[in-house]
């Protein structure tokens, strides 16, 4: 152990299982060099925060949560990264009490720098390498693996372009070894993260599809999903694959946005509707039986973009009411993030209006979810059951992402066992 006493570190992630998966890396290997992981409300020698910029109440969390640890720990440092640190770098170095903010490119320096510094050192040259690999580890049942970072398509709201830098990825043969070391710990299902994870490759000429094909011949894995995945990407030749008794789950996170082809184009999205409906349909052929689990679809959705009258909202509600029918909706109040295309627009749409269509998108996503429920009723499905003892219950998740409960046993963590549900 390289210090005279043990530090004491806090580890804060806001935003996305991207992130989880970075911080869960960080920790993991700070944990090998002596520290101690605390709760950051117990307070804490050093604290890690890892920043999301999505939206701007996201940069404000970020902002507050900086300014509360220092209030409560004035002696602590504090080292920032994530989305909003790569944005805006300044304005949070500009915050009291921030000892060190990393940017997108340097995350690599993270770990040595908290060490040179924890020991009274200046931290050495930031420069680092471009992709910082992650997963998460720490519980026995389910690993976020961090694939692929980065994003080169410019959609006309987004700031994550610039705040993950571009496509970008490892080598499948360096990604196999993190997947063993996974499945080493007993753990037995892996979710697929990335910025843009269908885009995998861009780096090294390889495609997405040859990553989960290498993946599933990984021993010791039992499931994989897929944390999101862009329509145009999600090919039908991946789907014929996956369909075919794969470890690859019927459970898909796919952005929709917006499901009026009019806002579709004003947002620079790459498909339409009729394309998307397509890929919907497509994958409930090939995957759905009678008498079988239904598909688990995920869809992301943006309300009050600029532009978007009650008619073209309208469009959207009835697209996931009568053609996609998802199992949940995401659902995302516009953010006006300066620097994008959308933010310049004079034809903003009012808080008020994208609070009412917030609150119709919700109940149309609760009475989906029911159906949903409802329609795997009866069905044999699969169980992974979790660790965490909730008031003398256990929870897993079906392979199309239906919570299971049931009394605590010990012997069934980390278990797949089959239900009827």
């Amino acid at each position: 152990m390289l210090y005279n006493m043990v530090k004491r570190i806090a580890f804060i992630t806001l935003g996305c299982k991207l992130n989880y998966a970075e911080t869960s890396t960080y920790e993991r290997e700070l944990l090998k060099e002596g520290f101690e992981a605390v709760p950051w409300s117990k307070g804490a020698d050093i604290f890690l925060v890892n920043t999301c910029t999505v939206t701007e109440h996201s940069d404000k969390k970020s902002r507050n949560i900086i300014r509360k640890l220092h209030r409560q720990n004035p002696e602590a440092m504090i080292f920032v990264t994530g989305c909003y640190a790569q944005l805006k770098k300044a304005e949070i170095e500009a915050i009291e009490g921030v000892t060190c903010v990393f940017g997108a490119t340097e995350k690599s320096r993270i770990v040595p720098t908290i060490l040179s510094m924890a020991e009274g050192e200046e931290p050495g040259d930031m420069s680092a390498p471009v992709f910082f690999p992650a997963y998460s580890s720490g519980e026995r049942t389910r690993s976020f693996l961090k694939v692929q970072d980065g994003c080169d398509y410019k959609c006309h709201y987004c700031t994550v372009p610039y705040a993950r830098g571009e496509s970008r990825n490892i080598p499948i043969s360096q990604i196999i070894p993190q997947a063993e070391a996974i499945a080493s710990e007993g753990i037995k299902e892996i979710v697929l993260t990335g910025v843009n994870t269908g885009d995998f490759g861009k780096s090294t000429g390889e495609t997405f599809f040859e990553l989960i094909r290498q993946l599933n011949e990984v021993e010791g894995i039992e499931r994989y999903r897929i944390s999101s995945i862009e329509p145009n990407l999600l090919t039908e030749e991946m789907i014929d694959w996956i369909t075919s008794g794969t470890k690859f789950l019927p459970h898909y996170h796919i952005p929709l946005q917006s499901g009026c082809d009019t806002i579709l184009r004003e947002m620079g999205r790459r498909y339409d509707t009729a394309a998307f409906a397509h890929k919907i349909q497509y994958i409930r052929e090939k995957t759905e039986v009678p008498g079988g689990p239904k598909v688990f679809f995920g869809i992301d959705v943006i309300v009050g973009f600029p532009g978007e009258t009650d008619e073209l909202f309208m469009e959207t509600y009835s697209f996931l009411r009568d053609v996609v029918k998802p199992a949940f909706i995401h659902i995302f109040p516009y953010s006006r993030r300066a620097g994008t295309p959308a933010a310049s627009r004079k034809d903003q749409v009012q808080d008020c209006v994208k609070t009412k269509r917030v609150q119709m998108l919700e109940d149309l996503c609760a009475r989906l979810h029911q159906e949903f429920i409802e329609s795997n009723k009866g069905v044999k499905e699969k169980v992974l059951f979790e660790s965490t003892d909730r008031k003398g219950m256990m929870e897993g998740y079906t392979g199309n992402y239906i919570r299971v409960a049931r009394p605590y046993d010990p012997e069934m963590i980390g278990t797949v066992a089959d239900i009827i549900l």
